[in-house]
């Protein structure tokens, strides 16, 4: 099969590269090939073409279904983490049916009756840390999102499951913190149980007691339906396709899975980068805070969520480090044209989020952190898409960015941070993500005040 720009770099070393340093990998290929080339790595079939320019991206994800086709096997190294049942998998009618089931209960209209639960915690686990002692944010904030997700998808609030499961699902993700340990998704041959010692092995005993809890979760709301509650498993369980269908138990909890573990870990790495950056960039954090000051002590979520600074700086981050480096993979359907090259039947399309977001033509001086660029332009869903795009858009999308902006408005409306290690913090394949190296290393240093206190103050009469 002809295809374009290929690299002449030998396939294992390749695929070697890839799970090691993607970044580098991309970045490499791209300084050869701009636009468009050619790899040999491991996890969506053997040959993939990255493609990266806008006009590429937007006739890839405008065809759907007609010249380009989401295939659900490209996506088979996660099923052990999520399930065969999982959206991801799915294509075609099956996967439209059930989407159609799931995406009510992202509606961004929804969003408001979680903004409590989201503030509300984040003002607990920052209440908790001493003051001038070090911390990681990012196992901060995904202790945060963990909880989060588990009150908005599955319910609990309090308990011995909810206990189990903030335990379980950390450690069973922990696993794949690291280049190194995240091979075993990548490469079969390492996947063996041999015992509870092993890596996969564990793996598999913590996914067992994750789904024992699950299931006995469902069990349990079937058995008590309750009209009354908001949570996404209940939304999941009276859902009904066009055929008057419910979901099976399997469905549900692969469903739960893809939810919850897409849905926490993404966020809270997106969390991290954007408090890494907010410090790193002292005009950023007092612009930022500026902009918070104005909405007094109590602000209302949704008065937080439209402030035009803060969605530039939560966009700036999804942009400088897009968590998931990809689109949907998708298979050529019929022979194409893409950016000049034929392409045929069977070859595997992989739109990079992350090189896209890297371009010099788009983004000048791509590698700074400058938000005010989303001020200045608007950017069509083809440059910017750190949610993928088409008809496989990431269904969390309107939860993460609710997230993101009423955490770090509410820490930063109630603390003032340093970060402990100025050095770079360096992208670092995490699983499937991209997440900060060192943790971003933080440190509060005491409480914030409102500008507006200290006029008050400064002002006010002495008596």
């Amino acid at each position: 099969m002809q295809l374009p720009n290929i690299l002449k770099i030998h396939p294992f070393i390749q695929k070697l590269q890839w799970v090691a340093d993607p970044v580098d990998y991309m970045e490499n290929a791209a300084q050869q090939y701009p636009d468009i080339f050619t790899g040999k790595i491991i996890g969506f079939g053997d040959t993939v073409v990255f493609v990266n320019h806008p006009k590429a991206i937007q006739e890839i994800l405008t065809n759907d279904r007609k010249k380009f086709i989401a295939v659900g096997d490209k996506n088979r190294i996660v099923e052990a983490l999520i399930g065969e049942r999982s959206l991801f998998l799915m294509e075609g009618i099956s996967h439209k049916q059930k989407r159609q089931l799931v995406m009510p209960a992202f509606h961004g209209d929804r969003m408001p009756a979680y903004a409590q639960q989201i503030c509300s915690l984040c003002t607990k686990f920052f209440t908790q840390l001493p003051l001038n002692q070090h911390f990681l944010a990012h196992n901060l904030t995904q202790e945060i999102t963990l909880q989060v997700i588990l009150q908005v998808v599955l319910g609990l609030n309090e308990g011995e499951k909810l206990q189990q499961l903030k335990y379980l699902l950390p450690q069973m993700l922990d696993l794949f913190r690291s280049p190194m340990t995240s091979s075993l998704f990548f490469f079969s041959f390492l996947q063996k149980d041999l015992g509870p010692w092993s890596p996969w092995g564990k793996f598999l005993r913590d996914r067992e007691r994750i789904d024992e809890l699950i299931y006995a979760e469902i069990a349990e709301r079937r058995q008590q339906l309750d009209p009354g509650r908001s949570d996404i498993l209940s939304m999941l369980i009276s859902a009904q396709d066009d055929t008057g269908q419910s979901m099976t138990d399997q469905e549900l909890r692969d469903q739960l899975m893809t939810l919850m573990l897409a849905g926490y870990e993404t966020t809270a790495t997106a969390i991290a980068w954007g408090l890494y950056w907010i410090h790193q960039k002292p005009l950023v954090c007092e612009k930022l805070l500026k902009e918070l000051d104005t909405l007094g002590d109590s602000p209302d979520p949704m008065s937080i969520y439209r402030l035009p600074y803060l969605t530039a700086v939560c966009n700036e981050t999804l942009r400088i480090h897009p968590v998931i480096m990809f689109c949907f993979p998708r298979v050529v359907q019929e022979p194409v044209e893409l950016l000049g090259h034929p392409l045929q039947p069977g070859a595997v399309l992989l739109p990079s989020v992350y090189l896209t977001h890297q371009r010099e033509d788009l983004y000048p001086q791509p590698k700074e952190f400058q938000p005010e660029r989303f001020l200045e332009r608007q950017f069509s869903p083809y440059e910017f898409l750190p949610f993928g795009g088409g008809v496989r858009r990431c269904l969390g999308e309107a939860l993460a960015i609710f997230q993101m902006k009423l955490i770090l408005a509410t820490a930063l409306s109630h603390y003032e941070f340093a970060l402990v290690d100025r050095r770079p913090e360096q992208p670092q394949r995490r699983g499937f993500t991209l997440a900060p190296a060192g943790g971003v290393k933080m440190v509060i240093t005491g409480r914030h005040v409102r500008q507006e206190s200290l006029v008050n103050m400064t002002t006010a009469p002495v008596s």
